[in-house]
């Protein structure tokens, strides 16, 4: 089970989070988005942080130019993108960012959108999995329903994401058994976004480990 937190925008706490054991930083590229960080907070972000984190770039409907600037500035070792982005426009990134693993992010609106999944094969390694909002491309700290993921199995690996905290994750891990979470809002002080309580942080980190622990799977 691995453990994303994204939408960081405090060094020292990328370092501490990193220090607690999670497996991947987020890093939000999206001007709009009140977690945004530009390429010169983003290369201070993460710099000196341990090898094995998997440093993950947020983007929406991106400029390839613009990406490919965040890529060289953080060292991104991801690019999930989060906007309305095609098929193709995954497949150009391959070429643009050879080496950068590709997350392509699905708001659900209705269960009908996994079927977008299929469109996307082929073209990204992992697919994560957010709540719709009509105003805001994540970090909504809202869940969609959990019935629309029973029995689910698309074929590639994916990321639950979508208004999870310390409270509904276990729950949240045992009905859908997903390869990834991913957490922002969730694990935030209040009102402050990208300023992660680390307490919570460190909660969420332990419910993984429980998690794996009662499933036999190794973190």
């Amino acid at each position: 089970m691995r453990v994303k937190i994204c939408g960081l925008t405090d060094p020292a706490q990328a370092h501490a989070i990193a220090g607690l054991g999670a497996h991947a930083l987020g890093f939000i590229c999206v001007p709009a988005s009140p977690r945004y960080v530009a390429a010169e907070q983003l290369r201070a972000l993460t710099a000196g942080l341990p090898p094995f984190i998997f440093k993950v770039g947020v983007f929406a409907d991106a400029p390839l130019e613009a990406i490919e600037e965040a890529v060289q500035a953080g060292g991104l070792n991801a690019i999930q993108l989060h906007g309305e982005e095609e098929p193709q426009v995954c497949r150009d990134l391959a070429q643009s960012v050879p080496g950068v693993a590709r997350i392509k992010a699905l708001r659900l609106r209705e269960a009908a959108d996994l079927e977008r999944i299929e469109r996307y094969r082929g073209c990204v390694e992992t697919v994560l999995l957010d709540s719709w909002h009509p105003a805001q491309l994540g970090g909504t700290g809202v869940t969609f329903d959990w019935q629309w993921l029973m029995g689910f199995k698309p074929g590639l690996p994916w990321i639950l994401s979508g208004g999870l905290k310390p409270e509904n994750l276990l729950t949240a891990l045992h009905r859908l058994q997903p390869q990834a979470i991913d957490l922002s809002s969730g694990v935030e002080e209040a009102g402050q976004p990208g300023r992660k309580n680390l307490k919570k942080v460190a909660q969420v980190l332990a419910i993984a480990r429980q998690f794996s622990e009662q499933s036999h799977v190794v973190v």
